[in-house]
């Protein structure tokens, strides 16, 4: 069975042989971890607009918090342990975490401060997450490797993207949020499992170089040093901007998204309904064209291409929304920008990291993908607020969307050429 698959995949998708049980291998973790996301986003998303949406800037604000809080302890952890194992303590606490909060809606549903809670932590363990699989994998896989397989194992991500949200409405009626929350354990503690696959995959594969034995070694340095390499790196510092510019256009149209949903759908039912098939959509067009078209464009054309269109895409969608303000355009806009994300810029710019040190993998890139990230989600929601507090006309943050949205296509081009210049 083995071998007939690993031919499908190279046939297919340019997959060597004996990479496919690698392959697998990343397209489970990614699989697994979604899926049990997504099947708590829909019930965060519908827990934010209970709060209400003018109240959305201080929920930002307390995941800013929350990831600061995290980062020390993340860094202590990268620090100590061998670089090999750091996924196996992140998820590992984090798994604990999930079955203290199923206790806690069996015991108390409908707290409002435990779904406040929910909210912020579910933001924080998803950005952490999903950097730490993304960390593995740029720290088995080589630059060229990464072009031609990255896609294709990112496409694990969209179908438990795709999986996750349907499971989450077939299993509520029968589990309730304290069930889905168990579930969502299970499924982080098994991506553990594909993640072991993997680092057993590179030590019979080992490149003679100095990673293999440092891969066996505790990274060192403080809980900090991923910050400071962010800062002494002009190259590490290009791509906070990038995910700083990210961050921005997805948190003003997470807020338009938020306001125009509270008034086409009052119904907290319909408004999960609404998230959930949103969800679905994203995924089932990002996989589509993970599996058939990110790979051969990354390999083509290069990784600039992967991180300027979607950028220069979401520009137009954001001039589009200031002059028909509506919940379809709206709809379309955030499925593409979603979908263009996950297929697109999110392989690219972890292939960004393939050229760059061990320690940068895991620390700096954590920094990047965490503090940076919620730090300019939670400065951009409060820009967001009183621009449609002042101005009181949601055209007047489409605009300045779209001058981020290009300036964030610019600098995806010069991180292109930064790259190429490192990995040559």
């Amino acid at each position: 069975m083995a071998a007939p698959i690993a031919r499908w995949l190279g046939r297919a998708f340019d997959v060597q042989e004996d990479e496919a049980g690698a392959v697998i291998a990343g397209f489970a973790l990614f699989f697994l971890l979604f899926a049990g996301y997504f099947m708590l986003r829909p019930v965060r998303e519908t827990m934010g607009i209970a709060g209400g949406v003018r109240n959305l800037q201080w929920l930002f604000t307390g995941t800013f918090v929350a990831t600061l809080a995290a980062m020390p302890l993340f860094g202590w952890i990268a620090g100590r342990v061998r670089r090999r194992r750091i996924l196996y303590w992140v998820y590992g606490f984090f798994t604990a975490n999930l079955l203290l909060f199923a206790l806690a809606f069996a015991l108390w549903p409908g707290d409002p401060w435990i779904a406040r809670t929910f909210y912020i932590w579910l933001s924080v363990f998803n950005l952490i997450a999903i950097s730490v699989g993304w960390s593995v994998l740029v720290d088995v896989f080589t630059a060229a490797q990464a072009r031609r397989l990255f896609a294709l194992m990112a496409a694990g991500a969209s179908l438990g993207g795709l999986i996750g949200p349907l499971a989450g409405v077939f299993l509520v009626g029968v589990l309730g949020h304290s069930g889905l929350v168990l579930v969502a354990a299970l499924l982080l503690l098994a991506s553990t499992v594909a993640a072991r696959s993997l680092h057993r995959w590179r030590d019979a594969r080992p490149l003679h170089d100095a990673s293999d034995l440092q891969r066996q070694r505790p990274l060192g340095g403080s809980p900090l040093a991923g910050a400071t390499e962010v800062f002494r790196s002009p190259y590490l510092l290009g791509i906070a901007v990038f995910v700083v510019l990210l961050a921005s256009v997805t948190t003003f149209l997470y807020f338009e998204q938020a306001r125009l949903v509270e008034a086409r759908f009052p119904d907290p039912t319909d408004q999960t309904r609404v998230f959930g098939i949103i969800d679905t959509v994203v995924q089932a067009l990002a996989i589509l064209s993970q599996l058939f078209i990110t790979g051969r464009v990354a390999r083509t054309v290069g990784v600039g291409a992967l991180l300027v269109a979607v950028p220069l895409v979401v520009a137009a969608g954001f001039l589009w929304l200031a002059f028909a303000p509506t919940f379809a355009v709206l709809a379309v806009v955030m499925v593409v920008r979603r979908a263009g994300e996950y297929a697109f810029v999110r392989p690219g710019r972890e292939m960004l990291y393939t050229v760059v040190p061990a320690e940068a993998k895991y620390k700096a890139k954590n920094f990047n993908d965490t503090v940076v990230y919620r730090g300019a989600d939670a400065v951009s929601g409060w820009v967001k607020a009183g621009i449609d507090m002042v101005a009181q006309q949601p055209a007047v943050a489409m605009v300045l969307g779209t001058v981020i949205a290009l300036a964030w296509s610019a600098n995806g081009a010069w991180l292109a050429r930064a790259q190429r210049r490192l990995a040559s």
